[in-house]
């Protein structure tokens, strides 16, 4: 029976498991979309959203909370480059976000072992769903009729 068993071990123990994450994580924030599987994507997803959320608050908290959760991110990540680019770049456009700050695309199985496959990638960087998305106009203009007017 698997009562109060939450994590997905995926076949590997602590430590792999843990640098595994790290890695995948490391490769999404610098590459903003990855392939893999689906089970490990859905793992990658638990993992790496709360670390968004704790980039995004330390931009809007003071200098010691900011510095402190660089530190707390640092140590899920051990990338120096993805938290530079994780509390600077990535931070700043999901802002506004809520949360969500992932979506998964199934792709089909894979050719050599027929696993389930999946694109990770961060929402606000995929310009394919934005495009959908009308912008709001300033002002609206009218154009002068083409005929003009005769004056009697």
């Amino acid at each position: 029976m698997r009562h109060g068993k939450k994590v997905n071990h995926l076949g590997r123990k602590t430590a792999h498991r843990k640098a595994m994450l790290a890695n995948m994580a490391c490769s999404l924030i610098e590459h903003k979309r990855i392939n893999t599987t689906v089970a490990k994507a859905k793992a990658l997803k638990v993992f790496l959203e709360p670390i968004i959320t704790k980039s995004k608050a330390a931009n809007n908290q003071s200098v010691d909370k900011g510095t402190h959760n660089r530190r707390i991110v640092f140590k899920y990540l051990r990338d120096k480059y993805a938290v530079t680019e994780l509390f600077s770049t990535v931070a700043d456009k999901v802002a506004d976000r809520p949360g969500g700050y992932t979506r998964i695309i199934k792709l089909g199985n894979r050719l050599g072992d027929n696993a389930d496959m999946a694109m990770i990638e961060l929402v606000d960087y995929n310009e394919t769903y934005d495009a959908g998305k009308k912008k709001k106009s300033s002002t609206r203009r009218r154009k002068k009729s083409a005929i003009p007017k005769v004056d009697n």
